[in-house]
């Protein structure tokens, strides 16, 4: 099968790692190979935390510079930071709702204006679909749901060889059980507005 490379990169404590084994969850469902890597930085500290999922019969998870097919951002700087990973003919997914870092708070930095941001990255990639996904999380109960709301575009964005009901399963075998229903209604949320941003 065709190998598949996906780059996850949020902030810490934004659930990127959760989202990963949901994946992983859902690659043993498809019967697909699947391995995973993960960078965390000073993820303790709101720092950034980057996982990387390839998919298929692939021998390294290691993602060259210019090697992913996908990938999904969690937070918009996060996403222009890590562009370097992609090609002209990448798909990113990437939320557009900020989460500014330490220095911006305590007024020794700026935070890009998150338009220019998504020109930029437009400007770079075969697609991007890019939206608010932290007004969906809340919209379907949690703010913490992010990850689902991203793996709910991802999923429909139809660039990994898992399907929605393996990755919902997933979703319920590997999150608790008290956060099931809000994290299948914000993956519902992220798969429609992957629809209509594409």
């Amino acid at each position: 099968m065709d190998i598949t490379r996906l780059i996850i990169v949020a902030v810490g404590g934004q659930g990127n790692l959760l989202a990963s084994k949901v994946l992983g969850e859902a690659a043993l469902l498809a019967g697909v190979p699947f391995r995973m890597s993960e960078i965390h930085g000073m993820a303790q500290r709101g720092g950034v935390v980057e996982s990387a999922v390839v998919f298929g019969d692939a021998n390294s998870t290691i993602i060259s510079d210019g090697g992913a097919d996908i990938l999904l951002g969690f937070e918009p700087l996060e996403t222009m930071r890590a562009m370097n990973k992609c090609n002209s003919e990448t798909t990113v997914i990437t939320n557009l709702s900020p989460l500014p870092p330490f220095t911006v708070a305590i007024g020794k930095g700026t935070y890009p204006d998150v338009e220019q941001l998504r020109k930029l990255i437009a400007a770079k990639v075969k697609r991007l679909l890019a939206f608010d996904g932290l007004a969906l999380a809340k919209e379907a109960g949690n703010p913490m749901a992010l990850n689902m709301v991203l793996l709910g575009a991802l999923i429909q964005s139809n660039t990994v060889p898992v399907t929605a009901e393996q990755v919902k399963t997933a979703i319920k075998t590997k999150t608790k059980p008290a956060f099931v229903d809000v994290n299948l209604k914000a993956f519902d949320l992220g798969f429609e507005a992957a629809a209509k941003a594409a």
